[in-house]
């Protein structure tokens, strides 16, 4: 039976061939779209987590400013479903650096930033509970920052000029990061400042204060945070009476725009599916085609014994081979072309194993469905007339 089917596809092989190409095309669009969308999905979402979105942002402002103290610090690591919380202190100002006027961000985080935000040092080390301590005049900066002014990523031991609004101090570059905000940066071509991170505690002895502007909560998962959210806003609530107190929960925002995403990513291939119906309207034709050239041979197979549901199995299995041959190409093709796009823009490949199922599962099922009608119609042939045709 399996050599007669094959005969049957290959009777007439410049039709077989347009007629795989089209399926082929069809489900690479298919494969092509969905693939982006959850290799794009994936990489957001790690470039959000670097960015600090997975965290809760706890800020207290009374009239006279930020009131957040190491007591509430400690305070907050305590919580149930918290993982960790560091300080954060963050003002845009004017640096000096290699003699060029830069304007940046300086952040004071401490000795665990990077148990809450994404810090990858390329380059020396990362600020240490010694700095933390002693007030080290240290600092890392970004990349970016690095290669503007010294045209190289490596500049461990170089020195920034920084203004804290009445004077500038000198610190020591000890390390340098790449971080996923950094793309940020690139997208709005410098409306972002670069980055210089340094030791809280020097922010706070620069700029005269005790308190922090905002401490960053990593908890376990966007349904604890919500929990961690509401009771941290109540508990400061009644310790701060007179002041505004600010729970964000980035962590529930990130994954809304994640579903948002995915949301898009099943209507684009939902669209593209649509080629994979135009290819099943073909298969149809082509099969109906096939039909008619071997009304004779369908005839003389009748004559000799075969029965309907013989003839409808041949002529289904021949357009359900005809959809999986296709399918095949198709999904190579575009596995293919996903992992090429992934290698030379350095983002990792990520396709999910059951999206290549589904996608075979769903061809070989509409070449089927498409290829009933034909095969109805070639059961359905009376011998003596296909025998005088």
């Amino acid at each position: 039976m399996s050599g007669k089917i094959l005969r049957g596809l290959f009777r007439q092989k410049l039709r077989f061939s347009l007629t795989v190409i089209g399926i082929a095309v069809g489900v690479c669009a298919v494969v092509l779209v969905s693939a982006i969308g959850e290799i794009g999905t994936n990489e957001i979402n790690t470039r959000m987590s670097g960015m600090g979105m997975d965290n809760l942002i706890v800020t207290v402002a009374e009239a006279g400013g930020t009131v957040l103290t190491y007591s509430d610090l400690e305070n907050i690591k305590k919580t149930p479903d918290v993982i960790d919380a560091m300080p954060l202190m963050n003002i845009i100002t004017d640096a000096n650096l290699q003699n060029r006027a830069l304007q940046v961000m300086m952040w004071g985080i401490n000795e665990n930033a990077d148990s809450v935000i994404k810090l990858d040092v390329i380059h020396g080390r990362k600020i240490n509970r010694g700095d933390i301590a002693t007030e080290n005049k240290v600092c890392m900066i970004d990349e970016s920052l690095a290669i503007k002014t010294y045209k190289r990523s490596n500049i461990v031991g170089k020195t920034i000029e920084i203004n804290f609004g009445t004077h500038y101090e000198t610190f020591e570059i000890v390390g340098i990061v790449k971080t996923g905000v950094n793309v940020l940066q690139n997208m709005l071509s410098g409306f972002v400042p670069d980055f210089v991170y340094l030791p809280y505690s020097i922010m706070q002895t620069s700029l005269a204060t005790e308190n922090f502007d905002e401490i960053a909560v990593k908890v376990t998962d966007a349904v604890s945070g919500e929990a961690v959210s509401e009771r941290l806003s109540k508990e400061l609530s009644k310790e701060y009476e007179n002041a505004a107190v600010s729970v964000e929960n980035l962590l529930k925002q990130k994954d809304s725009m994640l579903d948002i995403l995915r949301t898009v990513t099943l209507a684009l291939s939902a669209v593209a599916g649509i080629s994979l119906i135009v290819s099943g309207t073909s298969i149809m034709t082509v099969m109906l085609t096939s039909v008619i050239e071997r009304t004779r041979e369908i005839g003389i197979k009748k004559s000799i014994g075969a029965g309907r549901l013989t003839i409808m199995f041949e002529f289904l299995s021949e357009s359900a081979l005809i959809t999986l041959i296709g399918a095949s190409i198709g999904l190579a093709a575009g596995l293919g072309l996903s992992y090429t796009a992934c290698a030379l823009t350095g983002i990792q490949f990520l396709v999910s194993p059951m999206l290549c199922i589904i996608t075979l599962i769903v061809s070989v099922a509409l070449g089927a469905i498409f290829g009933a009608y034909p095969a109805y119609k070639a059961a359905s042939v009376s011998p003596v007339d296909a025998l005088r045709s």
